[in-house]
């Protein structure tokens, strides 16, 4: 396999407090088919991921936490490395399963149309069984161009993206305004969106492999779906133009629980329990403005936002 594009690609990695991670994350970079300049931002580590990073990476910028933002961080390292045809975007907690992902997922971009591309998310090794049905429910073994024509199908499910492994068109990303700053998660969802709307299409490749999956608790997982509700609530415009998230989600909860039912049957009361507890977080989150500030930093695994 060569796909000789004639690319300049830069693989941009924030990170914080990531040490047990960050290796594998770094090696596996390393040892891809495909040419690529690393550069990492870490949000000023304690626990010693910033001193490996400045041995065993040429290029690192390093950031107080408070001045983190998930999309304002990655647009600040987009704009302060520029000339690049391609800016692949992971995180600290996902690796390349093979040396050809970064090959395969670059790969989509000979399609001058195509202006993301997100690849396969695999569940880790220590992933629980709820854990690999998320990574299984949300990305197939089939991969799948996306437009904004698809949205009539798909929904909101169209916009869909991860920056655990993503890859922009930097002329893309610049035509739709870069990475918000204003966002409290998905900003990768906020310029796929963006993309689609300006005809631009969405690449699923699926054989293109990482890594990543969570291993939640119920508060966790709380707080993650509240500041998802956020993120719907203040950029409404999402929903306006894809459809809502409901239908999505009742998929998601008939699939969890026919994929318990196969051999893990005795953890379905508590995907019940889960999944309540996620649907309530949501809408708390859609109405955070009636939420006293104090409780929002409570309900929020970003609680830096709320300043």
């Amino acid at each position: 396999m060569n796909y000789n594009l004639s690319l300049r690609i830069a693989v941009i990695v924030p990170t914080y407090n990531g040490r047990t991670q960050i290796e594998h994350t770094v090696f596996s970079i390393r040892n891809q088919t495909l040419d690529s300049d690393l550069f990492v931002v870490d949000s000023d580590s304690k626990d010693g991921t910033q001193e490996w990073i400045k041995e065993h990476v040429d290029t690192v910028q390093t950031i107080p936490s408070v001045e983190f933002n998930h999309g304002g961080t990655r647009q600040m390292m987009v704009d302060r490395h520029p000339g690049y045809d391609i800016y692949v975007f992971m995180t600290q907690d996902a690796y390349l399963e093979d040396e050809y992902a970064l090959e395969r997922l670059v790969a989509s971009f000979v399609d001058p149309c195509i202006g993301t591309a997100y690849g396969r998310q695999l569940p880790r090794h220590d992933a629980t069984v709820i854990s690999q049905h998320a990574r299984l429910f949300n990305y197939p073994s089939v991969s799948r161009i996306v437009t904004y024509e698809d949205r009539k199908n798909l929904g909101f499910k169209a916009a869909f993206s991860s920056n655990s492994f993503a890859a922009y068109r930097a002329t893309a990303l610049i035509e739709v305004g870069g990475f918000p700053s204003h966002t409290i998660v998905s900003e990768d969802m906020y310029v796929t969106a963006r993309m689609l709307m300006r005809g631009w299409k969405v690449a699923y490749v699926s054989d293109a492999l990482c890594r990543h999956s969570h291993n939640y608790t119920l508060l966790e997982e709380f707080q993650r779906y509240f500041d998802i509700g956020v993120f719907n609530a203040r950029e409404a415009w999402i929903r306006e133009k894809f459809g809502d998230v409901g239908g999505e989600g009742k998929r998601f909860v008939v699939s969890e629980i026919k994929y318990l039912g196969l051999n893990d049957w005795y953890l379905i009361p508590g995907a019940i329990v889960r999944n309540t507890g996620k649907f309530i977080a949501f809408q708390l989150g859609l109405r955070y403005k009636w939420v006293p500030t104090h409780i929002r930093r409570f309900f929020s695994m970003h609680r830096r936002f709320w300043k």
